[in-house]
């Protein structure tokens, strides 16, 4: 049965782009309104102003260059970043253009923090951000004259440097310096897309470097706020109007921006639905221009799009086809978060409808070799994606090829290697692809167990950190890992207390879907069938379920698998002492009719759990109701239909039930 997913999202991605910046731009005079304040407007620059080169590069190596006749040399340290004669050039600048200051020099020296930063592989720390953000507010205050490509690059290369970066340790004046800024060049940004007529030289690098940005900001915990909802919707009408201006890594940038921004709940407006139909064509038409990066970043965003509502249009199977034909041609330079976004987005792509083409299934074999030759330069969110990928390919279809076992051997004693860098979604995806991979015949070898038993003490230590989902998965994961031999040991036991009360907190918030209550219901009669037992924490955990599961069965949302599985489920808990009360008799009545009309769907393996399990209720006490007579009467021809594909087990189950509910009147 399929008991859920465990989805992961992709934490990489980094803007390459560079342009240089024109000298004419429209002058303009006035106010920008934040909220924070007004801000002194001042108009643009004078046209002698030296050009500005801002590039992005994906690596994460960045040069910047003023043209002409002027370089500028990468900062040496920190200390080149906060000198005091750096920021009175700026100020010189700004007076002695005045009214004309387009905010070129500003934009420089952003670009000086996001190449220090590039430099040093990686984002200011939070003594560097004490020092310097507010330098930056004090002195980098956006007006109505700063042109698009200022603020374009103020906003893009603090977003890479990680000045807008948020951290519970992080100061509260420093947390409301950033604030401020990032709403003034928010307020800024938004101002100059709703000028009329577009007159601002707005461009289709800026466009998808700004894109990224807030994509990013949102994905690392900036706060959705007004002025970022508005930025998103003055900027998704340009990606359509400068869809033919985009390069190859504009179109990464943007895809994956798309991508972050759907799964981080952003609305699937008509703008963002055509902002993401004008780019999917350009995929194929780039193909042969993307880098080995480039590759999976677009198919996770495709991935990640698909899986927040995207259509599987023409379009995008074409994308998709063009970039797996790629894959192939470029093993060789993959590196390992390639691989691990690459694998996953396939895995994702699958579960989600896609074919199993040629080039699907040739893009499969060719990373899966490169799993083991790689395997000591994964991390633990790379081995999380894999393991789950890995998982959820065989459980769409995928053989059990030497090659993928030799895969996973070479992963499972990484997750042991990886201890103590494990977070709550690592938790969940690693445990629900060991139980799946040990359904799919995955030898429990000393590695397998090493890994399951490093796993679950972290299960108790994240308890309060588990979304629905993962709730769901983990318990999942923990009845079916036991299904198939785990020891129920005092760690599993205590990772199962420690989920339960979690399962009350959010069954009474109606926060699961069908799939999770199935999911959940079966773990729990699961593990009690194993021998965990049936403490107050467990049959809250069931009495919180059980209304909606009675909520879901009367809007008829609950699949021939979740049909099974709840009734099954709940017939094996009343064998082991869950009390027939009025809510448990409710949900057994609101699934007996889903189980009549679905009827035709069940396969042998449902039809003989089914039958099994309403033979069970009644011999603990439910009642002969017209919905329970109906629903024994709708599946009794299907035994007869499908008699040839029965096996012994469930021989054995439909002739106890029949025996039983003849028995039973």
């Amino acid at each position: 049965m399929d008991r859920g997913t465990a989805g992961t999202s992709s934490k990489f991605t980094t803007s390459g782009s560079d342009y240089n910046q024109s000298d004419d731009s429209a002058a303009s005079s006035g106010s920008v309104q934040s909220k924070h304040g007004l801000v002194r407007q001042l108009d643009n620059p004078h046209r002698t102003t030296p050009k500005l080169n801002e590039p992005h590069n994906t690596s994460g190596a960045c040069s910047s260059t003023y043209l002409p006749r002027r370089s500028v040399s990468l900062p040496q340290s920190f200390n080149d970043l906060i000198k005091q004669e750096k920021f009175d050039e700026i100020a010189r600048k700004f007076h002695h253009f005045g009214d004309r200051y387009d905010g070129r020099n500003h934009a420089q020296h952003a670009d000086s923090i996001k190449r220090y930063t590039s430099a040093s592989k990686r984002p200011l720390n939070q003594y560097e951000q004490s020092q310097l953000i507010p330098l930056l507010l004090q002195n980098f205050q956006p007006t109505r004259s700063w042109n698009w490509r200022s603020l374009t690059t103020m906003l893009h290369s603090l977003t890479s440097a990680g000045i807008f970066a948020l951290d519970k340790l992080t100061d509260k004046n420093v947390k409301r310096t950033q604030a401020d800024l990032l709403s003034t060049l928010l307020a800024s940004i938004i101002f100059k897309c709703n000028q009329k007529p577009e007159a601002e030289n707005i461009d289709a690098r800026g466009v998808a470097n700004l894109l990224w940005a807030i994509a990013k900001l949102v994905d690392n915990g900036q706060p959705r706020t007004p002025e970022f909802n508005q930025a998103v919707a003055v900027l998704l009408p340009h990606v359509k109007a400068q869809n033919h201006q985009f390069s190859a890594q504009g179109i990464v940038n943007l895809m994956w921006a798309m991508a972050k921004l759907a799964e981080n709940r952003q609305e699937r407006t008509p703008a963002f639905r055509e902002a993401v139909a004008f780019l999917l064509p350009h995929v194929n038409t780039w193909k042969d221009h993307f880098i080995t990066q480039g590759i999976a970043n677009l198919l996770w965003a495709m991935a990640k799009l698909v899986e927040n509502g995207q259509e599987r249009t023409p379009a995008l199977r074409e994308a998709v086809t063009a970039l797996l034909l790629h894959v192939n041609a470029q093993k060789a330079n993959f590196k390992p978060q390639d691989i691990s976004n690459l694998l996953w987005a396939v895995a994702k792509l699958v579960e989600n409808g896609q074919e199993w083409t040629p080039a699907l299934k040739g893009a499969v074999a060719t990373l899966l070799p490169r799993v083991k030759t790689q395997k000591d330069q994964f991390n633990t969110q790379h081995i999380a994606n894999l393991l789950w990928a890995m998982a959820k390919l065989l459980d769409k279809g995928q053989e059990w090829t030497p090659v993928l076992k030799e895969a996973v051997v070479a992963l499972l004693p990484q997750v042991n290697a990886e201890k103590g860098q494990f977070s709550a979604q690592v938790i969940t995806n690693l445990l629900w692809a060991m139980a799946k991979l040990v359904d799919y015949r995955q030898v429990r070898t000393a590695d397998f167990k090493g890994a399951v038993a490093e796993l679950l003490p972290h299960v108790h230590a994240h308890k309060a950190n588990f979304k629905q989902q993962e709730i769901s998965n983990l318990l999942w994961a923990i009845a079916k890992l036991v299904d198939n031999g785990q020891e129920l040991t005092l760690e599993l036991k205590e990772a199962v207390v420690a989920l339960l009360p979690h399962v009350k907190l959010k069954a009474q918030k109606a926060n699961f879907k069908p799939q999770h209550i199935a999911n959940l219901l079966w773990a729990m009669a699961k593990l009690v069938e194993y021998g965990q037992e049936q403490a107050a924490e467990l049959k809250e955990a069931v009495a919180a379920l059980l209304p909606q599961v009675k909520l879901k069965a009367q809007k008829a949302n609950f699949k021939p698998q979740e049909i099974t599985n709840l009734l099954w489920a709940l017939a094996k808990l009343v064998e082991y002492g869950q009390e027939q009360k009025p809510e448990l008799k409710e949900a057994v009545a609101a699934l007996l009719p889903n189980a009549k009309a679905q009827k035709n769907q069940f396969i042998p393996q449902h039809i003989a759990n089914l039958l099994w399990a309403i033979a069970k209720l009644v011999e603990n006490g439910q009642e002969r109701t017209p919905a329970l007579i109906e629903a024994v009467a709708a599946l009794l021809p299907q035994v007869k239909a499908q008699k040839d594909q029965f096996n012994p087990q469930h021989i054995a189950n439909l002739l106890w039930a029949m025996a039983k509910l003849v028995e039973n009147g």
